[in-house]
């Protein structure tokens, strides 16, 4: 038996905030959305050519708050080609919550407040 990782889901408050964030921060735009007849909710995958692999951002009416993250103990990981550029990007954008110089790695936060692994391509 294989299993296939597909997607990893990320509940956010404010959808067009977090798709902007997304797609600026780390180059992932929508790929298809999901919404409910109701209005009560919106699933939004995203994605790009480097990987097959989608971040599922949803979207529920009835919680316009952030959500509480708990202690923040999880991530989502990304390698990137120039690891400078991005760093300088991510800078610019405030966004950076932890580095690791000895690793040679850096955590950035998105708009709810989930962490964003950033990794060079070693």
């Amino acid at each position: 038996m294989r299993f296939k990782m597909i997607h990893e889901n990320f509940n956010v408050a404010d959808l067009d905030v977090s798709l902007a964030f997304y797609e600026k921060a780390l180059d992932i735009t929508e790929k298809r959305r999901k919404t409910a007849e109701d209005g009560s909710f919106i699933i939004v995958y995203l994605g790009n050519e480097e990987s097959e692999f989608e971040l599922e951002l949803t979207w529920l009416a009835e919680h316009p708050q952030k959500y509480d993250l708990g202690e923040e103990e999880f991530h989502l990981a990304f390698r990137v080609d120039d690891f400078d550029a991005a760093h300088a990007l991510h800078e610019s954008m405030g966004c950076i919550a932890f580095e690791n110089h000895d690793m040679g790695i850096y955590f950035i936060t998105d708009p709810d407040g989930y962490w964003l692994e950033v990794l060079p391509t070693r």
